[in-house]
């Protein structure tokens, strides 16, 4: 482990950052993975806005050593940046990108990639290539305790993100891919202890393990690869659940597959489940449920609900009362969807026969890589609307008999291949909260891979990102481009922005660079 620190900022590394910080989370700040516990991404602040956001001008630049693309979304306590990559964890001043210290684990296994880390008292989180959460000393980087989440030997390993819940830390494992179950596991903050696990593939005598044909269940998926949202006052942690396994073959594995591919909400204390909806049984086309659930409190129908919003890989838009999972609402949100031709009453797909996997192969729409993916999407109060990356394309899905393999060998039944039809385009989209009607869209220029997430904020902004490399400020009424940035490197992380000494400042990670805009002075 390498320690660089700089003694001008050692008063703000002290600071201690209390469980009421994080349930408020002040604008200045950006504590968590998705900015705030309801995940909407949208900050306060408006200093910078669509009267000025051609003034915004690149501030800083770090280049983070032999990384290649960054999915880091940073982390910033009253001026200190925290940043990762896999086996990896940087301090910077984050108003210069001055380098204060570097965490590096060891053993430095190559898996990836690291979706960030969460801050709670004076230590900073982060899960590890070797499936391990590591707590460190947020004043300089060095180890306090590791805690083993699964076997690494197994072929476990984890890019999440962690969770910091009043004086617990969440934490998701992957890959499901491989045919090892996933879970989701609580730890005391301040010892590494591990408080609850619950694993998304239930046992034999659990409720769902009856919706897995046979022993099915034992290489069932299911991992918990995202970061997912909490309500504080319902106590509640809402998570998307990863594809079954083997992927694309489900003959050996017939039934609804519980608790895969769907959205849960656990007790935040004890684990245990309240309620789950499920968007896509037995899914033969690794359609991961993962995608950031949205917590918003707003009229529906007349009445003020707690709402679950989330985009789907699957192509669906949903609309859930979070207090008890029901279902309110589904439509499209991408116009390439074959595979269903709605939903019904209690938002279970209708299936279109013939659209599954086949050996000669099965055009699907969307494709596996989904009409949306990781890229964290945002909702912006002040407009009432839901932003999100859509991917319009198509695939064509493949099948084989595959045997599960110990030792972390892909368990997939083989895999897909994008259409050449259906050229795969991105686009950022604007829908309307609680009918998923779509408001306006915002085509990306060349996009061809998976890009980044969104960021909204009250100076009447959305900025976006693309795997070209290119950092856009997106009007958030109307979609238009206000201000463009090429940063030269592909960019598949989710822009965040924060307030030091009065300055604001966006930053995201591109490529192997970590980039931080401001205003012109």
């Amino acid at each position: 482990m390498k320690r660089v620190f700089f003694f001008l900022i050692a008063g703000v590394l002290s600071a201690q950052v209390t469980y009421d910080q994080l349930r408020k989370a002040a604008p200045d700040n950006w504590f968590h993975y998705n900015g705030q516990y309801h995940s909407q991404r949208h900050s306060l602040l408006d200093q910078v806005n669509t009267r000025n956001a051609k003034k915004l001008a690149a501030q800083w630049i770090y280049h983070v050593p032999e990384a290649r693309r960054l999915e880091t979304v940073p982390i910033v306590v009253d001026g200190v940046m925290y940043i990762s990559q896999p086996n990896e964890v940087y301090a910077l001043d984050a108003r210069t990108g001055r380098a204060i210290w570097q965490y590096h684990h060891q053993p430095a296994l190559t898996k990836g990639p690291n979706r960030g880390v969460a801050v709670y008292g004076n230590k900073v989180y982060a899960g590890t290539p070797d499936a391990h959460l590591v707590a460190l000393d947020a004043r300089n980087g060095s180890l306090l305790w590791s805690a083993k989440l699964a076997e690494a030997s197994d072929g476990y390993w984890c890019p999440v993100a962690p969770m910091a819940i009043n004086g617990k830390i969440i934490i998701g494992i992957a890959p499901g891919d491989h045919g090892l179950n996933g879970f989701l596991d609580a730890y005391d903050a301040e010892t590494g202890e591990r408080l609850w696990r619950w694993n998304a593939i239930p046992k034999p005598g659990e409720p769902g393990n009856e919706t897995w044909a046979g022993d099915s269940w034992k290489t069932g998926g299911g991992d918990t690869w995202l970061t997912g949202s909490y309500d504080p006052e319902l106590n509640l942690i809402y998570w998307g659940i990863g594809n079954p396994a083997p992927d694309f073959d489900g003959d050996v594995r017939k039934g609804d597959n519980l608790y895969t591919e769907s959205i849960v909400a656990l007790d935040a204390n004890t684990g245990k489940m309240k309620w789950y909806f499920q968007t896509t049984p037995w899914d033969v086309h690794d359609w991961d449920a993962v995608e950031i659930p949205v917590l918003v409190d707003a009229p529906y129908q007349g009445q003020t609900r707690k709402l679950l919003v989330q985009a789907n890989r699957n192509g669906f838009y949903y609309v859930l009362d979070r207090t008890n999972g029901k279902f309110l609402h589904g439509s499209p949100f991408v116009k390439l969807l074959n595979w269903a031709s709605g939903l019904t009453p209690e938002g279970r797909p209708i299936r279109v026969p013939g659209v599954i996997p086949s050996i000669k192969g099965t055009k699907t729409c969307p494709a596996t890589s989904g009409a949306t993916n990781w890229m964290s999407p945002a909702y912006n109060p002040a407009t009432g609307w839901f932003y999100v990356v859509a991917q319009e394309g198509c695939g064509v899905n493949y099948k084989s008999r595959d045997a599960f393999r110990p030792g972390g060998n892909p368990y997939m039944g083989t895999g897909y291949i994008e259409s050449p039809e259906e050229p795969w385009q991105m686009y950022v989209r604007a829908l309307d909260l609680t009918t998923g009607k779509l408001q306006w869209e915002y085509r990306q220029i060349g996009s061809s891979h998976y890009g980044a997430g969104l960021l909204s904020t009250a100076g009447g902004l959305i900025f976006a990102a693309d795997d070209q490399g290119t950092l856009t400020a997106l009007d958030a009424r109307d979609g238009k481009a206000l201000w463009h940035f090429n940063t030269g490197q592909a960019i598949s992380a989710s822009p965040m922005t924060y307030m030091v000494n009065g300055k604001q400042y966006v930053a995201i990670a591109a490529g192997s660079n970590v980039m931080a805009f401001a205003l012109q002075e």
